[in-house]
């Protein structure tokens, strides 16, 4: 195996696991869920049928990732993150043809506690606060919080808060690349 599991995890055969991938204690990894490269999960980490992680996916403890969640590379979930697929539940109501499908794009960060009702999509880079309840679309590299979760600004690639100026130009601290704002849109300027 070119990956580690741990011996107390349970990894149903017909799973799929990248190269370099880390799988700790308590995890149960279910058949058809897909697991790309260099992902690592957490303590206590359920991964149910049809779920698609991409590479250098992090999970933190306590994540039960449920069917119609599609992580692309970079994710991160925080410690006890929670996600639904049903929006209406009820136990004595059959709804599994009734999922909603959960996008995680590219490189987005989920705080720890917060919840994510399933059928939204959080963009690329965005930064959803710790506790957040998250019941709508979330665009590219917005910063959200509260319940329900509001935009109260943007962030870079790299996490930290983008200050724009008039111009509509702010820059990263940490990595000097210069962000643009136009239209409540945020970009990477080359």
């Amino acid at each position: 195996m070119d990956y580690f599991v741990h011996p107390s995890a349970i990894v149903d055969d017909g799973c799929q696991i990248g190269a370099g991938s880390k799988i700790w204690h308590f995890c149960h990894l279910m058949p058809n869920s897909q697991l790309g490269e260099r992902c690592i999960l957490g303590q206590n980490v359920f991964v149910a049928s049809g779920v698609k992680l991409g590479n250098g996916v992090k999970v933190q403890n306590n994540v039960s990732l449920y069917t119609g969640i599609t992580c692309e590379d970079d994710v991160f979930l925080g410690p006890s993150a929670v996600f639904t697929n049903v929006i209406n539940p009820r136990s004595f109501v059959e709804r599994k043809t009734e999922f909603r499908n959960t996008l995680l794009k590219t490189g987005c960060s989920v705080g720890a506690n917060a919840t994510i009702i399933c059928g939204v999509t959080l963009g690329a880079f965005c930064l959803i606060g710790a506790g957040a309840v998250v019941t709508k679309n979330v665009p590219d590299f917005a910063l959200v919080v509260g319940n329900p979760a509001r935009q109260i600004g943007w962030v870079s690639r790299y996490g930290h808060r983008l200050h724009f100026e008039d111009d509509g130009l702010a820059i990263c601290p940490e990595s000097g690349v210069v962000y643009e704002l136009s239209h409540q849109k945020v970009q990477e300027r080359s």
